[in-house]
């Protein structure tokens, strides 16, 4: 089992220190979360909470996620950043590659893609990008990213091109709950989920493997939730053996809670790491 550090919500002064620690202690991933602006007031429901209403306030920042990558992964050695996620439709898929491709070769192959097709339609029109489009842009632009950094030559709409630097195959990890986007991150990498039960997390894995496998699809394939429910080395034990292959946490929150202070994000890391990852490992 995996564990995978949460960024987001964060204070950007301290997401540095945080990944340095938990490089330092074990931990295998640092994810960054993404959103170009905050408008004050929406018309779109948030998806992810049954109330509607965002998880977060107005205060929160969020850092462009591919900077935010380069630079962690020159204060780190082994740990890996995942996006969770970005919505690579807001953005030309030429650009987002450049980006990806870019960090990835800076942190010495430590980054993953993970996708998602964006559920503010606000932000789509700020950005000029259609909306009901997203989802067959994105998987346009994961077929031509993949192109771009594979070496060599790219032909694209009668072109040939060559982005460089490249990076080789990077991990492109698809996030959502429907069944479109289930299907989608079976033809991909894995699979990044939002908060849900261990129950939940395993039926998940469940039906992705049962795509794949209908797909005719084998090979490593990661399966990536936070869970709600989870506490003891056993119940990680036990989402391990239901086919999650890493869990997303601020392990601050089991000691501290949301308002953590820079040191208690530190100590709740330190625990963390004695209460759970070394009874995995």
């Amino acid at each position: 089992m995996r564990f995978a550090v949460v960024s987001a919500f964060v204070p950007v002064e301290e997401i540095a220190p945080v990944a340095i620690a938990a490089d330092e202690l074990g931990y295998d991933s640092l994810t960054i979360a993404d959103h170009v602006v905050d408008l004050e007031t929406l018309a779109t429901p948030y998806p992810y909470e049954a109330s509607g209403q965002r998880r977060w306030d107005h205060d929160c920042a969020w850092p462009d996620p591919w900077v935010l990558a380069g630079s962690l992964a020159a204060v780190t050695t082994r740990l890996r950043f995942f996006t969770s996620v970005y919505v690579a439709a807001l953005r030309s898929p030429f650009q987002v590659a450049k980006s990806v491709g870019t960090a990835a070769v800076l942190s010495g192959g430590r980054v993953a893609l993970g996708v998602g097709v964006g559920w503010c339609r606000e932000e789509f029109e700020l950005l000029e990008q259609d909306f009901g489009t997203r989802g067959r842009r994105t998987d346009e632009a994961i077929e031509l990213m993949r192109d771009l950094w594979r070496p060599g030559w790219t032909s694209y709409d009668g072109d040939r091109m060559v982005m460089k630097p490249e990076p080789g195959a990077v991990p492109v990890l698809v996030g959502g709950l429907s069944d479109v986007a289930l299907r989608r991150a079976a033809r991909n990498d894995g699979w990044v989920g939002d908060i849900c039960t261990t129950d939940e997390a395993i039926a998940t894995a469940r039906r992705l493997a049962e795509l794949r496998d209908e797909a005719g699809l084998d090979g490593p394939f990661e399966v990536i939730p936070p869970l709600s429910d989870a506490l003891l080395p056993e119940d990680f034990a036990r989402a391990r053996d239901g086919g999650v292959t890493e869990v997303m946490t601020a392990p601050w929150m089991y000691y501290f809670g949301r308002r953590a202070s820079l040191e208690q994000k530190i100590e709740g890391l330190h625990r963390f790491r004695d209460d759970v990852l070394v009874h995995l490992r």
